[in-house]
């Protein structure tokens, strides 16, 4: 009887150390997040950038104002007219907000006051990818109908055309030296424009990968996304090195810098973040079902803030 006793206790210890071990490994592969819930508005976040002041500001499809988060408090700011598929924004040194703004065919600027500029481009319709602002204040931004990385500065319009004739310009960052890094999501390219306006064209390794998000880290190094080819990329002295994805990773977009040179992105398909450390890709899920993380940033202490179409904007808490 007491060898009885004792099987069923040794049975009953291993299956709740059995339960103990699953219920681990299913958290272990989710994030815990702070978020801000736009759905009753029916409010969709679309691109996201992070300030000097580290206020939060975001895109809003078919309105007529930015969110932005201070203090922990959303708000709402103007910023002149409602535009669509606005998926370029940052924010300067001086805390000027400026946003892509394809349906009035320009580039918009809202001040710390909520003054608002305009800034045409003077074609007849616009497709514009991502922007970014270069430490000089010279705006740069993905100018597909152009073929051309396009620098704005003090007013002027400066068109960088590339060669390829597939296009596709969509991601762009800005980089301390005066020159930028771009991707041809049709042109399947890397594209480097210096400070005098010299453009050179990569061939990434995976044909029809069609590259996306690209940011430059701490070390010079170039981070980007393929979309097609469901892979990390980086570009380094010169040569190419590609993460794939683990399973059930599809649908890349977003991407950031984050603490220690993590590199985080969006996987629209799986509900969840990426993140690439020590030479390996994980997945991390976020907690609620239907996410759909969008564009990624990351403020000054490395956390990394996502704008999800879903109807959310988040923080990874660390």
């Amino acid at each position: 009887m007491r060898s009885v006793r004792a099987f069923l206790l040794i049975a009953l210890l291993v299956a709740s150390l059995a339960v103990a071990v699953w219920y681990m490994k299913q958290q272990s592969g989710r994030l815990d997040v702070v978020e801000y819930d736009l759905t009753a508005g029916k409010e969709t976040p679309v691109a996201i950038a992070v300030a000097p002041d580290g206020s939060v500001w975001f895109t809003l499809d078919g309105a007529d104002v930015l969110g932005v988060i201070r203090d922990g408090k959303l708000e709402r700011v103007t910023r002149g007219a409602a535009s669509i598929e606005s998926v370029g924004i940052d924010v300067d040194a001086a805390g000027n907000v400026w946003v892509s703004d394809p349906t009035n065919i320009a580039i918009v600027k809202v001040t710390g006051d909520a003054q608002v500029s305009t800034f045409p481009l003077g074609t007849p319709i616009a497709r514009l990818g991502r922007l970014s602002v270069a430490p000089d204040g010279a705006v740069w931004f993905a100018e597909a109908t152009r073929y051309s990385f396009t620098r704005l500065k003090e007013g002027q319009l400066t068109r960088n055309v590339f060669d390829s004739v597939r296009g596709g310009p969509y991601g762009v960052a800005a980089v301390a030296d005066g020159s930028i890094w771009g991707t041809l999501q049709s042109g399947n390219q890397l594209i480097h424009v210096d400070a005098d306006g010299k453009v050179e064209e990569y061939e990434v390794p995976t044909l029809g990968s069609a590259p996306t998000d690209v940011v430059v880290d701490a070390h010079g190094d170039v981070w980007f996304l393929e979309f097609r080819g469901n892979k990390l990329g980086r570009f380094s002295q010169g040569r190419f090195t590609e993460y794939p994805m683990p399973e059930g990773a599809n649908g890349l977009s977003g991407l950031a810098i984050g603490r220690d040179g993590e590199v985080w992105f969006g996987v629209l398909r799986a509900g969840a973040l990426g993140r690439w450390r020590d030479g390996k890709v994980e997945l991390l899920r976020l907690p609620r079902e239907g996410a759909r993380p969008y564009s990624l940033a990351a403020d000054a202490d490395g956390n990394v803030w996502y704008a999800d179409i879903a109807g959310y904007v988040g923080r990874v808490v660390q």
